[in-house]
Parts: C-alpha cells; structure tokens; sequence
C-alpha cells in the first residue's frame, strides 16, 4: 500500500464564509484537532478545536482568519517527515495538497504511526538500548561500529534527548544478549542511560560488592 492511499476525503474543508457555528458544530460531531478551512478550492489553513470555541457562532470564519494555522503536507512528502509535521503542529488531522495547491484530502495521525510501527525498529525482535554521551564526541558511525563489532544488527537508531552539551541516542539491536555490546559502549565512553534486556556488568558489580560487605562484616 502507498502512503498516498492513506489519504481521507471524507471531510470537506469548510469555506471561510461560512458561520463559527457551522465549525463548531463539526467539531461536536468529530474527534479532530483541526478543521481545514478553504476559499474557492484553495486551502487556507486549518482552525483548532480550542480557538473555534472562542468565537460567537454568529461570526463567520473569515472574521477569525487570523486563527488559521497554515500547516499542510504534498502528496509526495515521506511518512517520517509527515509524522514530524503531525508533531510540530500539535493535530491529529494533516491536509494534503497537491500540484497547483489542490486539496487532495487529509492524513490521520494514528494511521501514520500504524505506519512507523511497521517499521523494523518496532518490528523486529531485539533490544532498547539508551545511551548518552557528549555532542562533540558520539558519532552515527562510531556507535554503527560498536554494534556490529560485536555481531549484533543495528536496526535504527535516532537521537531521543539533546540536553546542554550532552546527546542521548536510542538504539534498536537485533540480537539476543546486549551485555557485549553494553560493555563496549562503556569501554568507548558512552554512559548507559537504560538497556531493556540484563547488563551482567551491573549484576556482576552487585555480586561483588555484596561479597565485599559480608567479607568486611566477618
């Protein structure tokens, strides 16, 4: 299935001449963040939820233009940058347009998220790893290396957290047992903010520690 067979036409977009009553009254019988708005078949931007409620329904919607927020996607823009666009914009509804700005339809967001949970990174069976180091000193290709170094499949990795001058990465690996990996990681430097499978190295520690105690208790 393309991505552009996720677009939806069952809504039309409302024309700016119309009454705030007319939206609101939409909103009443949808689930959506946003209305797109249009004049003479060309889009003009989307009014939210929250901003439709604070106008008198006896307005129309040209008298609360400046509400409109002019976000839109092509027909020929990838999911990644779909989903981002969804995230930026703060809706669950993106229009899609096409050549000359023609109104195509809408995206949903869950559908495309249904898309990136296809994706091998949610797929796939394997582990999360978290790890963080400084942005100066990590790289893609570096942390591509450690991985595979250690006979594990790297299937995504992106960059989840940027705080001060420090950058956590989120790593999806393909493989049974991530301790070899962790354990290289720590050896390159990297701090391990979370692996969701058991670091024997933090076991080992505790083991040895315990040990330590009842040794200096005897």
């Amino acid at each position: 299935m393309t991505l552009q067979e996720f677009i939806i036409n069952d809504i039309k977009p409302l024309n700016i001449n119309d009454k705030v009553s007319d939206l609101k009254m939409m909103f009443n019988e949808l689930t959506y963040s946003h209305i797109p708005i249009e004049n003479e078949g060309i889009y003009l931007g989307c009014i939210s939820e929250n901003d439709a409620y604070c106008f008198k329904g006896e307005k129309t919607i040209v008298d609360c233009n400046y509400a409109l927020e002019g976000f839109f996607v092509r027909d020929t823009t990838t999911w990644l940058d779909i989903l981002e666009e969804f995230a930026q914009n703060s809706c669950n509804i993106m229009p899609v347009l096409g050549e000359n700005n023609k109104y195509l339809g809408y995206y949903e967001l869950n559908d495309i998220i249904g898309l990136f949970n296809e994706t091998p990174f949610f797929a796939e069976p394997g582990g999360i790893l978290i790890i963080e180091k400084g942005a100066l000193d990590y790289s893609f290709s570096e942390i591509s290396q450690i991985v595979e170094t250690n006979d594990a499949k790297l299937l995504g990795a992106f960059i989840s957290k940027m705080e001060g001058d420090v950058v956590q990465v989120t790593l999806k690996i393909g493989a049974s047992g991530l301790n070899d990996v962790i354990q290289t990681f720590r050896r390159y430097s990297y701090n391990i903010v979370s692996g969701h499978e058991e670091d024997t190295y933090i076991e080992s520690l505790k083991e040895r520690s315990d040990y330590l105690k009842k040794y200096l208790d005897i």
